[in-house]
């Protein structure tokens, strides 16, 4: 009997009754809205006997499209999450003023900000641009698939799995109280000794390695598979741009492994990395989150700078203005973007010569994200433009992400930033370029690619609708956080004494209750397009008119993208195609071989995802048995993956001779 206690502490580590938050209201109701919601969803897949095709065409599916959808997917329900977490958080500043408490305790209001920042990074803003990579690359430069498909599906649901992480902790635990990127000493052992660091983690860990396993696959993918006559200039921006991207994941996310990795060492084995003591040093932590966190940003921002290029030349019916000068821009910003990192602590210390150097380095990386933009609006210059959903994205983008690009420029220079260090002018800065620029952009590329993925539009009422209401939100929410930075109010405060700052958070709040009619409007559109995909299903197979390969397929494409693989001659190659008279071929088509669909990624992810949570809460039985488990499994999957399979010469013929009329007849 004596041995009981000890056995099961060894098998629950430090997880106890006590750690189950029901004294929390906040946290029971969102617990039994959540498990509603579950429910309600499990229940209509059981009724309607959708087990057997969701398990076979996508939970196991290694189609880079469907991957690309699972991405978006996951990013929107993760957006519904941390815009939950900042309407409570504009609620509390509105209303906690004086006398007044507000109704989150700091405790709560602490883990909130710390959870939006990673959700919207990582969970939100990383898988939208992922998606629309995964989705949009390998159609563009003529390939069947990435380069490793499976791996495709494996980063998919590694990136799944770290997101399962961060939502268990808010009914498990709870999560870190030191925002979105954990400093020390506040991070260490001593002042975190509770498991929220550890959730973060442990979360970022296995969602990092899904992250740069997806870099690897499409860097491989845009070098080695694009279709004959595409040369690197011949490329699309978009693919451009993801080449970009995938370069710096590469660089940028094992700096992050590493640094996770020794902070995790400073909080299990008691080692001294970035303690105050036994020779640590805290600012090294800084350093190296920041080479990795700098990078990442333009990871997230140059994919819809790729997006945006796309749009424009669609939408305004010419050719991209100054495509060379785009690659070009979209190089040096690469470049540049390692350059910049200390423009995130001027004031820590580092001397008037460090800072002057990065001070100048950022400045110079806006050059070519300026000059981008004059392409863009050179390129809307005396053009036909089309105001569909993705150029009102776009435009509201070009004024919105100028505004903030010009506020970076302000606190690139030291003595400015030595002000508005810390204030709710940064906070109003990152989201005025995350919002303006990535969130933007990713609602311009799906209701730009939808058609394609989908094989019908979305509704453009309620799309204007969903724009209009993010747009003005987003002025009414991050404005008044500029005037407050000017006014030296700081941030991650949830309570304040001078009653005169009151109206702005008040009015930070309305425009975030804009968004979130804004985030409504967008679900509303999502279900009125699919009840009425008939009325909105295009006839001609090229919903947009677009100017790139992805348009040559049907819509959606088939499972194989190309019966025949493309010869592609100028940079526009379904323009240029049509151009020359291009008749779809009615015959030769030969059995075309294909990667089978495998639950391997999945069950590998969900074994990192249990080996995560045994690793945060110390169960270490269940850590190593998952762990080894895991290595086996990936060692007998390597050998014994089966990759034959082929699409039989007649049903290839069946589907392309069934779109043949259509294509050829819109050409």
């Amino acid at each position: 009997m004596s041995l009981q206690p000890d056995f099961l502490k060894l098998l629950l580590g430090r997880l106890t009754l006590e750690d189950i938050p029901y004294h929390e209201p906040i946290l029971i109701g969102t617990f039994i809205g959540v498990s509603l919601g579950a429910l309600g969803v499990l229940g209509a897949l059981t009724w309607f006997r959708l087990w057997g095709p969701l398990w076979r065409d996508w939970i196991t599916s290694i189609d880079h499209k469907k991957i690309g959808v699972m991405y978006i997917v996951l990013g929107l329900i993760m957006l519904l999450r941390g815009f939950g977490d900042a309407v409570l958080m504009r609620l509390q500043q509105a209303i906690s003023f004086g006398d007044s408490a507000g109704f989150l305790p700091p405790h709560h209001y602490d883990q909130l900000f710390s959870v939006h920042g990673v959700i919207m990074i990582f969970f939100v803003a990383m898988p939208f641009v992922t998606g629309l990579m995964n989705f949009v690359v390998p159609l563009q430069i003529g390939a069947r698939d990435v380069a490793f498909p499976f791996l495709n599906n494996f980063s998919f649901w590694m990136t799944a799995g770290g997101a399962i992480l961060v939502m268990v902790s808010l009914f498990v635990g709870e999560f870190a109280r030191t925002g979105w990127l954990a400093y020390p000493p506040l991070s260490g052992i001593a002042a975190s000794p509770d498991v929220g660091v550890d959730y973060y983690i442990w979360s970022l860990q296995v969602a990092g390695v899904g992250t740069m396993l997806s870099g690897v696959n499409l860097i491989a993918t845009i070098v080695k598979m694009r279709a004959p006559g595409m040369t690197m200039m011949k490329m699309p921006i978009f693919t451009w741009t993801a080449l970009c991207t995938n370069a710096l994941i590469v660089v940028a996310f094992p700096v992050l492994t590493a640094v996770l990795a020794l902070l995790s060492m400073d909080r299990y084995l008691g080692t001294h990395f970035f303690t105050n003591d036994m020779g640590g040093n805290a600012m090294m932590y800084v350093n190296l989150i920041w080479v990795w966190g700098h990078p990442e940003v333009y990871i997230l921002i140059l994919p819809v700078f790729g997006v945006f290029s796309e749009v424009v030349a669609t939408f305004c019916g010419k050719r991209l203005f100054g495509y060379a000068s785009m690659v070009y821009a979209t190089v040096v910003i690469t470049i540049l973007s390692y350059l910049v990192w200390l423009h995130h602590f001027f004031t820590m210390g580092s001397g008037a010569s460090v800072n002057s150097f990065f001070g100048i380095t950022t400045m110079v990386i806006s050059i070519p994200t300026g000059a981008k933009v004059f392409n863009w609006l050179f390129t809307m210059y005396r053009g036909r433009i089309r105001f569909e959903l993705p150029m009102l994205w776009t435009m509201g983008f070009m004024v919105t992400f100028v505004i903030g690009g010009m506020t970076g420029v302000l606190l690139a220079v030291p003595p400015a930033d030595f002000v508005l260090h810390n204030s709710l002018f940064l906070i109003a800065h990152f989201h005025n370029v995350i919002i303006g620029g990535v969130v933007f952009g990713a609602m311009a590329g799906i209701n730009y690619w939808f058609p394609k993925a989908f094989g019908y539009r979305l509704d453009p009422f309620w799309g204007r609708c969903s724009f209009w209401f993010w747009l003005v939100g987003f002025y009414f929410a991050f404005m008044p956080l500029y005037v407050l930075g000017l006014m030296g109010v700081t941030r991650r405060l949830s309570h304040f004494d001078d009653p005169s700052l009151q109206i702005w958070f008040q009015l930070a709040a309305v425009g975030a209750g804009f968004v979130a009619l804004g985030i409504v409007s967008m679900i509303i559109q999502f279900v009125v397009s699919f009840l009425r995909r008939d009325a909105l299903r295009d006839t001609t197979g090229d919903p947009w008119d677009g100017r790139t390969l992805e348009w040559s397929t049907s819509s959606p494409p088939p499972a194989y993208n190309f019966a025949f693989t493309p010869v592609v001659h100028e940079n526009d190659a379904w323009t240029d195609m049509k151009r020359r008279g291009y008749v779809r071929p009615v015959e030769g088509f030969i059995p075309i071989h294909m990667p089978r669909n495998t639950a391997a990624g999945f069950v590998l992810a969900m074994l990192s995802t249990v080996c995560g949570f045994a690793l945060v809460w110390q169960m270490w039985p269940l850590a190593a048995l998952s762990f080894a488990v895991l290595i086996a499994g990936t060692i007998f999957h390597t050998f014994n993956y089966n990759r034959d399979f082929h699409i039989p010469a007649a049903d290839v013929g069946r589907v392309e001779h069934a779109r043949t009329q259509l294509l050829t007849s819109h050409v």
